[in-house]
């Protein structure tokens, strides 16, 4: 077995690693050392190329009518581009959460957990989860 076969984790046939996020960030990471990278992948650098990704996601849906945003994956050519502007954005976010310790998966958590107590779920009588109509 080469050095290689011996380091290189199972990947499914999708490209993604068994353990998911964190075999994404450590390839990720080799990507980016393999090619001297690291010192470009500062904080802010990475904020701002996060930024362009996703501005580049936005231009794709810049001129659509809303039906046209919701069909958008029925073009091979669209969904394409759709398909590598969320790789890039998710690329990003993935070096920006390295770069500062950040478990992206922990912080969505909290998030939505914050976000339910924020955020009362209200039932289409008007009623909160509590049973309380809004306001009370």
């Amino acid at each position: 077995m080469t050095h290689e076969e011996t380091t290189r984790e199972e990947t499914t046939d999708d490209g993604v690693t068994d353990d998911g996020v964190a075999g994404l960030r450590r390839r990720l990471v080799a990507f980016a050392a393999a090619r001297d990278w690291q010192p470009y992948h500062t904080p802010k650098n990475l904020a701002a190329a996060l930024s362009v990704e996703a501005a580049e996601l936005l231009e794709i849906f810049q001129w659509l009518t809303p039906e046209q945003a919701e069909r958008v994956m029925e073009d091979p050519e669209s969904a394409h581009r759709v398909a590598d502007e969320v790789a890039d954005v998710f690329a990003y976010l993935l070096q920006f959460c390295e770069a500062l310790g950040i478990d992206p998966l922990a912080a969505l958590a909290a998030k939505i957990d914050r976000n339910e107590l924020r955020f009362p779920a209200t039932r289409r009588d008007g009623g909160d989860e509590r049973g309380g109509k809004r306001g009370e």
